[in-house]
């Protein structure tokens, strides 16, 4: 399924420092992408190395997840991450890969004028585009009961603010709607609309509950849409192949890597407590060979053929 565009905007040789594809050429795939006709598949990273793998894969973008940022910090997913952590992580993830990069901005931070300067720190972090949502601020994780929507012209005002403020106009601004399980489908439907109309390339409604509800979406709203296939949510885990045909343009599994990696972490930690050793968990790790590829070990080496100051055989 990887979509031309974004293959043709990671190809091509840079340093090992940055990704040869410019944020302008990422921010383009991704508007590429979204009109392909093809699903993005949109992968969280919960560190750069992971967006290295996501690339590697072959996936379409990659994804930074305000709830793997907060969970990383060992926080909860109510919005206590600032601004500046989350701008942080997407710039080390936006300068590791040639993909476009979709950031969760939350509620961009504050009020309208804070939603507006949230485009221009993405924007200089190489992102390729970010989201906004619905919800008062604190905000909570969207699979979680008691969540409280902001009325629709707030949320008008913030999404406006956020298009009125971005210099290249290939920056995608996605606006991503709670109302589904505080109001309803209908009233969800009726504020995509409005965030369209408000300046939104794309919109993202958070826990519909089935296909049919993803189907019934995609009938009403005529814009890009992006469904979030998150685990051990309120939404059925539908597979790409089904949400493209339905006709969804993007897709993203925001914290997929994060729950993987965590729940192997905790399973080696108590067999090695209990045995004394790691031995029984060599073929389950990535090999060091691996790592060092991911992380260009070779790349930097050959970058400066005067600095052999280290080398990968010897670590």
């Amino acid at each position: 399924m990887a979509a031309d565009a974004t293959s043709a905007a990671t190809s091509g040789a840079g340093s090992p420092f940055s990704p040869a594809a410019s944020p302008a050429d990422r921010r383009r795939a991704f508007r590429d992408g979204l009109a392909s006709g093809r699903i993005q598949r949109f992968v969280g990273a919960m560190n750069p190395l992971t967006a290295r793998l996501i690339e590697d894969i072959g996936f379409e973008g990659v994804y930074v997840s305000g709830a793997v940022v907060a969970a990383d910090m060992a926080l909860p997913d109510i919005g206590l991450t600032t601004l500046t952590e989350v701008a942080h992580r997407g710039r080390q993830v936006a300068r590791v890969t040639g993909l476009p990069v979709l950031i969760d901005a939350d509620t961009g931070f504050g009020e309208p004028m804070s939603a507006a300067r949230t485009v221009v720190e993405m924007e200089d972090a190489g992102i390729a585009g970010l989201h906004l949502e619905d919800q008062v601020n604190p905000k909570r994780c969207g699979h979680l009961d008691g969540k409280v929507v902001v009325p629709a012209d707030e949320m008008v005002r913030r999404i406006g603010a956020a298009a009125a403020a971005r210099r290249d106009p290939d920056f995608v601004i996605c606006a991503r709607t709670d109302a589904r399980g505080v109001e309803g489908l209908d009233s969800a439907i009726d504020r995509a609309r409005a965030y369209a109309d408000a300046g939104a390339d794309l919109i993202f409604t958070e826990a519909l509950a089935d296909e049919s509800e993803f189907e019934a979406f995609r009938e009403a709203v005529d814009v890009p849409l992006l469904a979030n296939m998150t685990e051990f949510g309120k939404s059925e885990l539908i597979d790409a192949g089904t949400l493209e045909r339905i006709g969804y343009e993007a897709v993203i599994y925001p914290v997929t890597t994060l729950r993987v990696a965590m729940g192997a972490v905790e399973e080696a930690l108590r067999d090695l407590a209990a045995d004394g050793t790691q031995a029984t968990w060599l073929d389950r790790m990535q090999h060091r060979s691996r790592l060092y590829e991911l992380n260009g070990y070779a790349d930097f080496n050959s970058f400066d053929s005067t600095l052999f100051t280290y080398g990968a055989s010897n670590d």
